[in-house]
């Protein structure tokens, strides 16, 4: 029997791994029309979230089993800087909660072409700011600026 809990709890070091997988599989389903075949950068990815945990500003909230995360948020004081679910959870509000861990963040970065977080930041009062820039992995798509 699975048990699923949806308590959020703070990040550590043992988390990377999963955090890096979460990432890869939220993306190869909700990005697939924007990564198509290009490989996934594990190492990189895996590396980012090693590094973001030591930060003492950011703040990095999972939930889920610790082998198998069922969501995460990241953030600082200013910036929202990554938030996933697992596929199979879409639907279900952890995406919204993971939003409101991170309250204090006011600007976060998204892909144009990630229409459902598009939808959910918009749904939950998050406006377009105008500005782009390119994403850091390949094929680097282009990013949109959201403000609250």
């Amino acid at each position: 029997m699975t048990v699923v809990t949806d308590v959020f709890r703070p990040a550590t070091p043992s988390d990377v791994v999963a955090l890096t997988e979460l990432e890869r599989d939220a993306n190869l389903v909700a990005l697939a029309h924007v990564f198509g075949d290009t490989p996934y950068p594990w190492a990189e990815v895996q590396a980012r979230w090693e590094r973001t945990l030591s930060e003492p500003e950011a703040r990095v909230e999972v939930c889920g089993p610790p082998a198998r995360l069922d969501a995460y948020v990241c953030w600082d004081p200013a910036l929202l800087r990554h938030l996933a679910v697992r596929p199979e959870r879409w639907g279900s509000g952890l995406a919204r909660r993971a939003v409101e861990r991170a309250a204090e963040a006011s600007r976060l970065w998204c892909l144009v072409e990630n229409h459902r977080a598009r939808a959910l930041y918009e749904h939950l009062g998050w406006r377009a700011t105008g500005c782009e820039q390119s994403a850091e992995w390949p094929p680097y798509p282009r990013e949109m600026e959201y403000a609250r």
